[in-house]
C-alpha cells in the first residue's frame, strides 16, 4: 500500500521560512516523479514545484521561483519543499503527489497523494 506522508507545515510570519516533507511508504519516490500543489478553498488546486522521476530535473509555478526549493533525499525516500520568503499569498494547504511518468502541473494526472499539511502565514 502506498502511502505519501507529510510533515512541517505551520504557522510562520511573512518573510519566514518553512520546510515541507513527504515521506514514501510502498513507492520508491526516485522511481517517480513528484510534485507539490497547493489550495485555498474554493479554488483550484496550484501546482508549486515539481522534480522529474530521473535524474534532478526541477520545475516552479512562476509565482515561488526564487523562493522555494523542491529537492529529494534518495536515502530516506522523502521529497522536501523548502520555503523561504514566505508571502500571505503562499497561505494554503500544500499537498505532495507522485506519479510513474508524468511531472506536469495537471493535478488531475497524478496517481498518488499526501493528505495535505496546512501552511498559514501571517503578516
Amino acid at each position: 500500500q502506498v502511502q505519501l506522508v507529510q510533515s512541517g507545515g505551520g504557522l510562520v510570519q511573512a518573510g519566514g521560512s518553512l520546510r515541507l516533507s513527504c515521506a514514501a511508504s510502498g513507492l520508491t519516490l526516485s522511481r517517480h516523479a513528484v510534485a507539490w500543489f497547493r489550495q485555498d478553498p474554493g479554488k483550484e488546486r496550484e501546482f508549486v514545484a515539481g522534480i522529474r522521476y530521473s535524474g534532478s530535473t526541477t520545475v516552479y509555478a512562476q509565482s515561488v521561483k526564487g523562493r522555494f526549493t523542491i529537492s529529494r533525499d534518495t536515502a530516506k525516500n522523502t521529497v522536501y519543499l523548502q520555503m523561504n520568503s514566505l508571502k500571505a499569498e503562499d497561505a494554503a494547504d500544500y499537498y505532495c503527489a507522485a506519479d510513474d511518468l508524468y511531472s506536469g502541473p495537471n493535478w488531475r494526472q497524478y496517481d498518488y497523494w499526501g493528505r495535505g499539511t496546512p501552511v498559514t502565514v501571517s503578516s
